[in-house]
């Protein structure tokens, strides 16, 4: 195994983007199976915490429960999904490999947890004022803060891992 030692100072340097994006996609499913479990145990049925993620994407009238359960879980899988991905290349690009946070596992963990928090409060306070998503108001609170914290530090965790030394595209 090998210690990659760098100072922790900003330099242009573009991320691994296969493995941003791969390790977005995992850790998307691994915070939905969380997700899915809590409000199964916790808060009732599934479908309702589906209902509130593809409302993202279909509008709020996919919040009813007459729209349709299946065309509700796909869209919510596919939001869950992009988002994830998207999350994880934007903690790659902009924490991770400029800051070389990707140096040993526990720095790139301790960067993902710290933009888990951060994102968690974008998301649950700045994006649902600005876009009036009032039925995500209820989602805020420990539990969110968690998931959206071992979001950053599985993502950040499994880019390390995943990372290649030198991808062709680095700059």
């Amino acid at each position: 195994m090998e210690l990659r030692m760098h100072p922790h100072d900003w330099e242009r340097r573009l991320p691994d983007w296969l493995a941003a994006t791969v390790a977005g996609f995992a850790a998307g499913a691994a915070v939905m199976v969380l997700e899915l479990f809590w409000a199964t145990t916790i808060d009732g049925h599934p479908l309702d915490l589906s209902r509130m993620i593809a409302a993202l994407a279909m509008g709020p009238d996919a919040l009813q429960p007459t729209s349709s359960a299946i065309t509700v879980m796909a869209v919510a899988l596919i939001t869950h999904y992009v988002l994830g991905i998207v999350f994880a290349v934007l903690l790659a690009a902009v924490v991770l490999a400029p800051f070389h946070c990707d140096s040993s596992l526990g720095v790139a963990m301790l960067a993902g947890a710290m933009f888990g928090a951060v994102l968690y409060l974008v998301n649950f306070y700045g994006m649902v004022q600005i876009f009036q998503w009032s039925w995500l108001q209820d989602l805020r609170g420990w539990a969110t803060f968690i998931v959206h914290v071992l979001f950053g530090i599985i993502a950040a965790g499994l880019y390390w891992k995943f990372e290649r030394e030198e991808p062709a595209d680095r700059a």
